[in-house]
């Protein structure tokens, strides 16, 4: 009589994950990207790498939650991945909703979108007073660096884990900029 799917032995779904993988199980990824989940940002694309080469988190507006901060201490710790790119884009949605909420604030907004917006809050809103508001293309652009920065600092100085490799200098955060306009990613000064 045929072993009954509850009887076979079947290797741990990490293990069975290796070894189906077409790429060595001793090749950790090189980079981990925390990108926005905006479709037209996929990480592979963008940086034109395969399945495999690098650790992606997506979520609106590339923000930092600790859910995102676990999953980059996870990378670096366990594949030992030392950079890290807080990837953001042109024309962010969730930035330009943190715009319009900090201008206009809605009487009736879901709390999970509020906890999106209220991570890029900080960021954005010293923006507002400063005259730049007047040209929106402009004001969206330089929110959209200014959360960019703002989340990179967050993940250097906002995990214990994260501090110390970057402390022994085997992680290096870094900030970059997609334009959907032209295809290109510009790394951040500072950021």
């Amino acid at each position: 009589m045929p072993a009954s799917p509850a009887d076979r032995e079947t290797p741990p779904v990490c293990a069975r994950w290796t070894a189906a993988s077409p790429w060595p199980a001793d090749r950790p990824p090189f980079a981990i990207i925390l990108g926005c989940s905006d479709s037209r940002v996929p990480a592979e694309l963008v940086f034109d790498q395969s399945l495999g080469d690098l650790f992606v988190i997506r979520v609106a507006g590339n923000i930092v939650a600790p859910s995102q901060v676990g999953s980059i201490e996870f990378a670096a710790e366990r594949f030992g991945t030392p950079l890290v790119v807080v990837l953001g884009h042109s024309q962010c949605g969730a930035v330009c909703a943190t715009l319009e909420e900090l201008e206009r604030p809605a009487n009736s907004r879901s709390p999970n979108l509020s906890s999106i917006v209220d991570r890029i809050r900080p960021a954005v809103e010293p923006l507002l007073d400063t005259g730049h508001d007047r040209d929106r293309d402009e004001l969206i652009a330089r929110a959209v660096h200014a959360n960019i920065r703002k989340a990179t600092d967050q993940l250097r100085h906002g995990s214990a884990i994260l501090e110390r490799l970057i402390r022994e200098r085997r992680l290096l955060v870094a900030g970059a900029h997609y334009s959907l306009e032209t295809g290109l990613v510009e790394f951040l000064d500072g950021a």
